[in-house]
């Protein structure tokens, strides 16, 4: 009985954590911190409070704006829980905006708030349905094949470009155009390889809503295919433009591994605690196995 209780207060906390996407802002700041850490830099507070604040406000945005028409009778759990929880999503929702208010307008150099500004409206623009086709309105994710491409390009910038930018404002650090580059490069093909198992599990209700995801438009095993390519190239890119070897290019060849590992057993059947929780954990466990090596 008490083991009962125990679990089901796990799983509610846990719900919480996922669904409330509290848990997606935090992958948020460690894909932050992981920047920080490549470039041997002390992370700024303020950058990492806008990745967090701003990825919730953003993700729950995105999901208080498409609510389906009877919420409650969705196979979705995630789906089932923000509707109930309907008036505590839009609190916290709000929470972060209010939190991230002063941190965008005080905190942040200019450089720094055009650029993330830039980003937040790209990403809003990718949930709102701004345009008209065929009578029907539409969002850039219902461009074919857009929406994988906004996503990782969002979370590059914001995480890569971003700390950097801030950091170059400070004069802390000068990174080299190409280093940018390259960073912000392997950080979309990761963000890329993991994102694609989401549109593979959503494939029926994508192609039923008319969303023109990769699995829809190339199929499913080819869209695998390019998860595992693009993990590859990451690899390729970490190998190559690296002078010596360390234990971040193992840590980083370890992460790798692991996210290709997941996305091969990724499937149908597998509940929404597989990807929420693990294939979105990949970008914490890769800031953990930088810091594990690092202590070593």
């Amino acid at each position: 009985m008490v083991f009962k209780e125990i679990k089901k207060y796990f799983i509610d906390v846990l719900d919480f954590l996922l669904f409330s996407n509290i848990f997606i802002a935090i992958c948020a700041v460690a894909q932050g911190l992981v920047t920080y850490h490549l470039l041997k830099l002390e992370a700024s507070y303020n950058v990492l409070g806008i990745l967090f604040l701003g990825t919730l406000v953003i993700y729950n945005f995105s999901m208080l704006i498409t609510k389906p028409k009877e919420p409650s009778k969705s196979s979705y759990k995630r789906v089932r829980w923000i509707y109930s929880h309907y008036r505590l999503m839009v609190t916290i929702t709000m929470v972060a905006i209010l939190g991230l208010i002063p941190l965008g307008f005080f905190f942040i150099s200019l450089y720094g708030l055009i650029l993330i500004s830039v980003t937040g409206i790209l990403a809003f623009a990718y949930a709102l349905p701004l345009f008209m086709l065929n009578g029907k309105p539409i969002g850039l994710r219902n461009l074919p094949g857009v929406k994988l491409f906004l996503i990782s390009l969002i979370w590059s910038v914001s995480t890569v470009v971003f700390p950097i930018i801030e950091a170059e404002q400070q004069h802390i650090i000068n990174v080299p155009i190409h280093d940018l580059f390259l960073l912000a490069a392997k950080r979309f093909l990761f963000i890329a390889a993991i994102t694609i198992p989401f549109d593979i599990r959503d494939f029926f209700q994508d192609k039923l809503f008319e969303l023109k995801t990769l699995p829809v438009l190339i199929g499913i095993k080819k869209s695998n295919w390019i998860c595992f390519s693009f993990l590859l190239l990451y690899l390729i890119l970490l190998l190559l433009f690296n002078n010596t070897w360390d234990l971040n290019i193992l840590a980083l060849t370890l992460t790798i591994l692991t996210a290709a590992w997941l996305i091969f057993k990724s499937n149908f059947k597998r509940n929404e605690y597989y990807y929420f929780l693990f294939l979105d954990g990949i970008m914490i466990l890769q800031f953990l196995l930088l810091k594990l090596t690092t202590a070593i």
